[in-house]
Order: C-alpha cells, then structure tokens, then sequence
C-alpha cells in the first residue's frame, strides 16, 4: 500500500509538472489570458491555462480508484462541470448567478447520495459551494490558492481520504512549480474554483459518518476549520461589501492577501502568512473531528 502511495505521488507530480505547459499552449494559442488592471498585482499578460492539468489529472486517478470508491462517479461529474463552468468564465465573462446555479448543482450531485440526516446534508451542501467559490476568491497572489490546496488535501489523509490526499496534493505540487514564485501561468477559474471543490467534496464524502450524527455547533465548527482560510476570507469580503451596499459580488481589494501585501510589502510572506493560518485551521479541526468520530464509534454522548 506505501509503494502504491508513493507511485501515486510521483506520478501526480510529474503529471502536474508536464502537462502544465501543454495547458500554457493551449491558453496561449486560444487566447485564454489573464490581462493586467489596476486591481490586479501582476504587470504581463499571462495565460490562465493551469486548471487544464488539475482537472485532467483527478480524472485519470479517478478511472484508477473507482473501483474501489463508487462515489467517485458523482465527484468526477460534478468537478468536470465546475471546471468546464470556470473555464468557459475565463474565456469569457459569465453571469456570477450562472456560476453559482452550476456550482449549487454540482454539490447537490454529490451530497444527493450521502447517508445523511436532511438538516446536516443541506448544511453540507451549501459549504460545498460555498467553498467552490472561496477558492477562487482567494486566488489573488501566486502559489496561494494551490498551496492552501495542497496543505487541505494533505490534511485528508488524517480523516481517512489518503488515496485522493496524495493524488491531489502531488498533482496541485506538480502545478505549483508553474505557478510560484514567478507566475508562468495561473490557474484560472476553472483550476481554483476546481480545487475548492474537489477539497470541499472529497473531505464531506469520507467524513460523512460523523458529520451525520454530530449536533449543529460541532458541524459547524467542523466545516468552519476545514473551510480554513479561503471560507473566512469570503465571509469576510461579503459582510464588507453588504455592509458598505454593495453586491457581494463586487470585486474590490480588501481580501486578506490584499491587506497582508500592504503589511508586509512582500506577496511571498503574504502567502507564508496566510498558509501557516490555514495550517492552524486545519490542525485544530483535525484534532476536534479524531475526537468526536472516537464519540461517534463508541456511541458516546456528543
């Protein structure tokens, strides 16, 4: 079983590393490019072709696992409609209600069949999309939605998921080094709203079990912790932006990185400030959830 890890891994990463640049190619031949604005930190012209190796890769490791986990017929369908709703949206605007309509359909897919009670699968539903669309928010400095990515899918092998944790970690590792710390491509919306999902699908599919019988202030709590950085940076921008009457919908530059950039004068320990945040996240709801599934098994009192 380590082997078959650890040839999972290097694949994942060679795979990650060698079709980024097919997918540069393909953005750049199509004109998939992401253009400067004032909003925006970088200075050139840059293709968003990275989602392209992302999704291409957890599809091939999903025709190898599949057998072993049927859910992953839901998950595949589900991210390919995510990704391919990105990638339409950075080759050309989208409504963000059509987004939102795609990403709500491509969570009901996958929580539709999960052993549930009603109130905790709509819960889990809604930080489905809501976490699809955080990622993409938090995509604003270079490395940081991958690497908030990587440290999440890792943290999956602690709560049972270790088959996706190393394909998904190695695969977005594998991408990174196109990504950071000199940007040769970016991810796109189809890539960051993608890896929001995958991470937000796969840790409700295999935690299941014990977010069912937990009570509503530990799920929450739960989804809270593993939602990390990328869900409080939304919440965050969307109380401001209503708060100050505007859509929450509306771009601005008030996100965590943003505001860390202007503190520390360096994008790089931005992201290192923000990935070790995300870290203390995902170590404390990794340290309440191994507590409460020993409850959920014994049958204790929660």
């Amino acid at each position: 079983m380590n082997v078959q890890l650890a040839l999972t891994g290097l694949f994942g990463f060679f795979w990650g590393g060698f079709v980024t640049p097919i997918a540069i190619r393909l953005a750049r031949d199509y004109q998939i490019m992401d253009h400067p604005d004032p909003r925006k930190i970088h200075k050139n012209l840059t293709p968003r072709g990275a989602g392209l190796a992302l999704w291409a890769g957890y599809l091939l490791w999903t025709l190898y696992a599949v057998s072993d986990f049927e859910a992953l017929r839901y998950s595949a369908t589900a991210a390919t409609l995510v990704f391919f709703c990105g990638y339409m949206d950075d080759m050309r605007s989208l409504s963000p209600f059509l987004r939102l309509a795609a990403h709500l359909y491509a969570a009901y897919l996958v929580v539709a069949p999960l052993p549930m009670p009603f109130f905790s699968r709509t819960l889990c539903f809604f930080w489905i999309a809501g976490a699809t669309s955080a990622y993409n928010l938090i995509d604003g400095v270079n490395g940081l939605c991958i690497s908030i990515f990587i440290s999440s899918a890792a943290t999956l092998c602690l709560v049972g998921d270790v088959s996706f944790g190393v394909a998904g970690a190695s695969i977005a590792l594998g991408v990174l080094c196109w990504n950071f710390p000199m940007a040769q491509t970016f991810l796109g919306d189809g890539g960051s709203t993608l890896l929001g999902f995958l991470f937000a699908t796969h840790f409700v599919s295999v935690a299941a079990p014990v977010l069912a019988k937990v009570g509503l202030h530990e799920l929450i709590l739960l989804l809270l912790a593993f939602g990390g950085v990328p869900v409080l940076d939304t919440l965050a921008a969307f109380s401001r932006r209503i708060i100050n009457g505007k859509s929450p919908f509306y771009p601005d530059r008030g996100h965590l990185h943003h505001r860390l950039m202007e503190l520390t004068r360096s994008p790089f320990w931005a992201v290192a400030c923000l990935i070790l945040l995300h870290a203390l996240f995902l170590a404390g709801g990794a340290i309440v959830y191994a507590r409460l599934e020993v409850l959920v098994k014994t049958g204790s009192r929660l």
